[in-house]
C-alpha cells in the first residue's frame, strides 16, 4: 500500500476516534474519580494480597497473591483471579472458589476449604518517589518551567504533559522521572494511559496503565518490543509512579555498530530489567539507529500522562 493511502487511513481513523470513544470516561485527579476508582487498588492481610482492577461500570477484576504484593518478597506468587461486580455501595464476588465482598476498604472472603480472609486497602509509594538530584544533574523538570522541552507544556498543576522531546541530547546517563497514568476504567490494553520515555528518543521504555496485568514488553516495566519486564510493579492508575533508567548508548566503530544500547530499569524502586540489551530502536522511534547522542523523549500516545521531577546525570 502507497504511504499516501495509509496516510488518509491514518488520518480518517484519528477523526473518528473521539466520537467513537466519547463515552469511555478518562480521570485525570481521584476527587473527580468516581466510586469504582476508591475500590480499585492493592489489599494487603496476612500472607496474603490481591490487585483489584476497575473495568467500568462497576465491574472488577481481582488477582490474589500469596505471600504478598508483587515486589514485596521473592517468592509471591499469583494464586486466583476472579470477577467482581458493585452490589450498591459493596463489590461481589463469586467464583473459583471463593466468595465474598469490599466494602469500606476492606476485602472479606472465604474459600471453599471455609478459611476466611481479612484484607485492608493499602496504598504504597516508590522509595524514590520525589528524589532529589544530586550535585551536577542536568534539571530537565522541576515544576517551574517547560523551556528545557521543544514543545513542551506546563499546566497549572505544575505538570509537564506528554508529547514533547528534551532540548538537550545524551549519551550515557541515569535519568529519573516521575509520571502518573489517568484512571480510564473503560479502556483496555494499549488505549489505557498509553505514553512512554524514549531514552535517546530511540529506546522506549513503555508507561502503560497495566496495573495487575502479565507483564508484557508493551506494558509498564517493559522495553517496547524487546523485553518484557522481571515482574509487573506497576502501581494503580493515577498513582505517581517512578522510572529510574541507567542508560549505556550503544558503540559504533564509524558507521559500524559494535555493541546495543543497555538499559538497566528499576520501576516503582523495583528492578524490572537487568543490563538489557536493545539491539535496535523501538518502531516508531524519533531517531534512526546513529552514532549521535539524542534526546529524552516523552510519548504522546492519545492518553493523559503526566510528568514530574524529571532530571539526569550524565556519565562522562
Amino acid at each position: 500500500m502507497n504511504p499516501l493511502s495509509l496516510r488518509t487511513i491514518a488520518a480518517v481513523l484519528f477523526s473518528i476516534a473521539p466520537a467513537a470513544f466519547a463515552d469511555d470516561p478518562t480521570f485525570t485527579e481521584p476527587e473527580q474519580a468516581g466510586p469504582d476508582f476508591a475500590v480499585q487498588g492493592e489489599y494487603v492481610g496476612e500472607g496474603c494480597a490481591a490487585q483489584v482492577i476497575a473495568l467500568g461500570e462497576g465491574k472488577f477484576h481481582i488477582v490474589g497473591w500469596s505471600k504478598g504484593l508483587p515486589g514485596t518478597a521473592a517468592d509471591v506468587e499469583k494464586k486466583v483471579e476472579l470477577e467482581a461486580q458493585r452490589d450498591g455501595e459493596k463489590v461481589t464476588f463469586s467464583g473459583n472458589g471463593w466468595k465474598g465482598a469490599i466494602e469500606d476498604g476492606q476485602i472479606k472472603g472465604t474459600n471453599d476449604d471455609g478459611q476466611s480472609w481479612l484484607l485492608k486497602h493499602t496504598l504504597r509509594e516508590s522509595p524514590t518517589l520525589g528524589a532529589k538530584p544530586p550535585a551536577g544533574a542536568v534539571i530537565l523538570f522541576d515544576g517551574t518551567s517547560a523551556d528545557a522541552w521543544s514543545g513542551g507544556k506546563m499546566d497549572e498543576r505544575k505538570l509537564l504533559a506528554g508529547g514533547t522531546t528534551s532540548k538537550q541530547a545524551f549519551r550515557d546517563y541515569t535519568l529519573h522521572v516521575e509520571f502518573r497514568t489517568p484512571f480510564m476504567p473503560k479502556s483496555r490494553g494499549q488505549g489505557r494511559g498509553n505514553s512512554g520515555v524514549y531514552n535517546q528518543n530511540r529506546y522506549e521504555c513503555q508507561v502503560l496503565d497495566s496495573f495487575g496485568l502479565k507483564g508484557e514488553d508493551n506494558e509498564a516495566g517493559g522495553i517496547y518490543h524487546t523485553s518484557k519486564p522481571k515482574l509487573n510493579m506497576c502501581f494503580p492508575p493515577l498513582s505517581w509512579q517512578t522510572y529510574d533508567i541507567d542508560f549505556e548508548a550503544a558503540k559504533w566503530d564509524g558507521d559500524k555498530k559494535v555493541k546495543p544500547a543497555i538499559l538497566t530499569v528499576k520501576l516503582n524502586g523495583v528492578l524490572v530489567q537487568d543490563h538489557v540489551a536493545a539491539p535496535e530502536p523501538t518502531p516508531g522511534a524519533g531517531l534512526k539507529d546513529t552514532p549521535e547522542p539524542g534526546p529524552i523523549q516523552l510519548q504522546n500516545h492519545g492518553n493523559p500522562v503526566f510528568f514530574r521531577n524529571i532530571w539526569l546525570v550524565e556519565k562522562k
